[in-house]
């Protein structure tokens, strides 16, 4: 088979400060013409620094090639200069990133952006470029295509910038597309219809795709050989089949095991030591009849909550999952009196807690508490991780002094798998992980009873976040916490879950036993969701991806009743 790439004893370094940093250290491979070649690993195993390398993307200093070779349709690219470099990318290879919404262009209209590119390399008129962007518009599924050429970035969802993004890659029909987690962002059922849209783009175009991820189930569907990278080498290469039939390094199989599968059954939970002051028969948080309706100007309103009811019981995890817009994030601010409801009750141990005043709202902090979705955004960068944890204690007074203040923070460090000497440590000396068990280690601060995880895992590599999904439910088990878990990776939430509700449109549309909702969803919304995570075998995702994707817009979500087809099981209503 013709190689169309030839990466060879790759070496990039980072100077800073006179210090050096090698990130990819004599990194090789090959990819093959109408091949897709994987590259997996770890959030700083050099992935993505080897996929800028090949465009030429790394900012020269302090990004430093010190040794090897690009070799691209047998040219080595990696000596051409910036100019003749600029004939190559856009032309010959694209490249589509991580979030659309920061590498389009916010105040040039999407069509626009197509047509410089069409411009510059294929020397078309103004008018043939406009008619092969709306072309490409509609290529990759976009409706009202000639509509749509005219707007902004901001005016299209997640979805349809990825979809922009990859008709502006494939405009000028590449040899080459490195896609660098190009669904990290998206919902799954997004995510899924995307990766449909590269294999059939990749089949009519006889484009070569190199695949950055660390999602092993998108690896399984859409790659025909995987490229493992640990700390800046590669460390496994393998056809897709055998690498998950039979890995050979610790690394590879550390990565597949860590990942959660739909079909493996729950591990049974552990006994819970629930705090004394909680009746354990009644629930400790209760819903009714919940609206949040948001003005949209002009008359127009949005029901982003839509008449939900719904308990927590003390000791248990509800899983709420469901696409982007779809309510959840929403529903979690509202318990958290974060936002005010438009209409409906929050309870907390039977009392109404959208009716107290600041100052018991204030008191009530103690009992209630968040962990975000971005541990780095959610830690101020300039304070010490002793005073972010101790911000809460000072607040609600629980210590007398500094020596029982410190000792409090080091005990709470522990209790998340760090260590003592961290204190004394600012956020960016943390990785992802680590940033994530110090947001753990703020919410706890408290004692709190009652948490709110808003997308906890969604910024971490997988195996970090097995590791932090073991540290809630262990803090659970010893501490007796009560969690609403909010997240769109369902495997992850079958796994922490007692209980799931799944939102669409503002409305509970299903809820269940967790073993019961993901063996038995009854309502076609909770199939196609289900049906769209990817799994990591490639004889199941490729077959997968085949398929057409299921349309779920237009189920009816009118209704407002939740049915109870069997015990425990409820759905809603459709008419």
């Amino acid at each position: 088979m013709d190689s169309i790439l030839k990466v060879d004893n790759l070496h990039i370094s980072f100077v800073s400060n006179h210090e050096v940093f090698e990130a990819v250290k004599g990194v090789s491979f090959e990819l093959h013409k109408g091949e897709t070649l994987g590259i997996v690993g770890e959030s700083g195993s050099g992935k993505s620094v080897t996929a800028r390398s090949i465009m030429r993307l790394l900012p020269s200093p302090p990004a430093l090639m010190t040794d090897g070779s690009i070799e691209f349709s047998g040219e080595t690219i990696s000596n051409f200069t910036d100019h003749e470099m600029e004939a190559v990318r856009g032309k010959e290879i694209s490249m589509i990133f991580q979030d659309p919404m920061t590498s389009l262009n916010p105040t040039i209209k999407v069509g626009k952006q197509i047509d410089e590119i069409l411009t510059k390399h294929q020397r078309l008129t103004s008018k043939e470029a406009k008619n092969r962007s709306i072309e490409m518009l509609q290529l990759v599924g976009i409706k009202n295509a000639e509509e749509r050429y005219n707007q902004y970035p901001h005016e299209f969802s997640g979805g349809m910038r990825q979809r922009a993004m990859i008709a502006m890659a494939l405009a000028c029909q590449p040899k080459l597309l490195i896609a660098d987690e190009p669904t990290t962002a998206l919902d799954v059922t997004i995510q899924a219809q995307i990766l449909r849209l590269m294999k059939k783009m990749q089949q009519q175009f006889g484009t070569s795709i190199i695949l950055i991820t660390h999602d092993l189930g998108v690896v399984a569907g859409m790659c025909d050989r995987v490229v493992v990278m640990k700390e800046g080498q590669i460390v496994e290469t393998n056809t897709t089949e055998e690498l998950f039939a039979s890995p050979q390094h610790p690394y590879t199989k550390k990565l597949l095991n860590a990942l959660p599968r739909m079909d493996e059954k729950k591990k049974p939970k552990g006994k819970l030591h629930l705090p004394a002051d909680i009746n354990p028969d009644k629930p400790l948080i209760e819903v009714q009849d919940l609206n949040q309706v948001f003005p949209l100007g002009s008359g127009r309103t949005l029901k982003a909550v839509d008449s939900i009811s719904f308990s927590i019981q003390p000791g248990e995890t509800l899983g709420l999952v469901g696409e982007s817009g779809s309510g959840k994030s929403t529903t979690g601010r509202l318990l958290l009196q974060l936002q005010k409801a438009t209409h409906g009750e929050i309870l907390y141990k039977g009392m109404a807690i959208n009716r107290l005043n600041k100052k018991e709202m204030k008191q009530l902090r103690k009992e209630i508490q968040i962990i975000f979705q971005d541990p780095y955004a959610s830690l101020n960068p300039r304070m010490k991780v002793l005073d972010i944890i101790g911000q809460s204690l000072d607040i609600h007074r629980l210590c007398k002094t500094k020596a029982e203040r410190l000792a409090r923070v080091e005990e709470l460090l522990e209790l998340v798998g760090l260590q003592k000497e961290h204190a004394m440590r600012y956020p960016h000396e943390f990785s992802g992980g680590q940033r994530q068990r110090i947001g753990i280690a703020r919410a706890l601060a408290v004692n709190p009873k009652f948490i709110v995880c808003d997308e906890p895992l969604s910024a971490l590599d997988v195996s970090i976040q097995a590791q932090v999904v073991d540290l809630l439910k262990d803090l659970q088990a010893k501490l007796g916490l009560t969690y609403l878990f909010i997240a769109h990776d369902l495997s992850m939430v079958k796994h922490i879950s007692d209980r799931v509700a799944v939102m669409n449109a503002g409305k509970i549309i299903e809820l269940a036993d967790s073993e019961e909702l993901y063996s038995n969803p009854i309502h076609p919304y909770t199939k196609s969701l289900l049906a769209a995570v990817p799994v990591p075998d490639p004889s199941i995702e490729s077959k997968k991806l085949k398929k057409e994707a299921v349309e779920v817009q237009n189920y009816d979500f009118s209704q407002n009743t939740l049915q109870e087809v069997k015990p425990g099981h409820w759905v809603l209503a459709s008419s």
